[in-house]
């Protein structure tokens, strides 16, 4: 969790620069496009995600309010090569690099700190998920892939978990590096099972223990604040 001053220091940097709207769907910035410069979420979700070669996405992270991205080109100076795209209808503010960089994350070491912090967390989820991607079967994939989004937008409901993001079947596959005819197969059986349901357009988790024992996953019970 990010500090409130160190927090409400970024919230108050930002907020200097004009706000745009995107609706969902819409791609903020494309795959080996210059960013014409940081964005900070204030309402939404982004999705980051690159291209294979034959078209297919995989989905590395999810960027909840709070976030500002894309930090790789920002800070190491690599051309760009993801896609961040609009998951719900957002806002966000975009600064000049320069300013960032100088004014905010330069100037600061809490900050520096905190964004250090956000990257290790992110490349830790980031190694467990290539660790499934390489070893597990696609039940194991699809589990893991719930399990994590239960940590990261998961709420308590009585005795259950309720995702508080709608996902659909292709957005679940575009993270677990599977097709979608496959994790709907998963899927299935999961609700069979009574691990899982729908309501609407959002998961409802039952068991949250017994979907991690079929992930295989080692659940750490703090949760995952920006990346996985």
């Amino acid at each position: 969790m990010v500090e409130p001053n160190t927090s409400q220091k970024i919230e108050d940097f930002f907020s200097k620069y004009k706000k745009l709207d995107y609706k969902k769907g819409d791609t903020l910035i494309h795959g080996e496009d210059e960013p014409q410069g940081i964005y900070y979420l204030v309402k939404g979700n982004v999705r980051m995600f690159s291209l294979t070669a034959d078209g297919k996405e995989f989905t590395l992270n999810i960027f909840k309010p709070n976030s500002y991205f894309p930090m790789i080109w920002a800070i190491a100076d690599i051309p760009n090569a993801y896609y961040y795209e609009a998951m719900s209808d957002i806002e966000v503010v975009r600064a000049p690099k320069n300013d960032v960089l100088t004014k905010l994350i330069k100037n600061d070491q809490k900050v520096l700190f905190e964004l250090t912090k956000r990257i290790m967390v992110g490349m830790g989820g980031l190694l467990t998920r290539i660790q499934y991607l390489l070893t597990a079967d696609a039940h194991q994939r699809v589990a893991s892939v719930i399990v994590m989004l239960t940590k990261r937008f998961g709420e308590k409901k009585k005795d259950k978990m309720i995702i508080e993001i709608p996902f659909t079947h292709q957005e679940i596959a575009n993270l677990a590096g599977l097709t979608r005819e496959t994790t709907s197969l998963e899927l299935k059986k999961m609700t069979d099972k009574k691990l899982v349901y729908r309501k609407g357009k959002m998961w409802v988790i039952n068991d949250l223990n017994k979907l991690v024992e079929e992930s295989l996953i080692i659940l750490d019970e703090k949760p995952l604040p920006y990346t996985f």
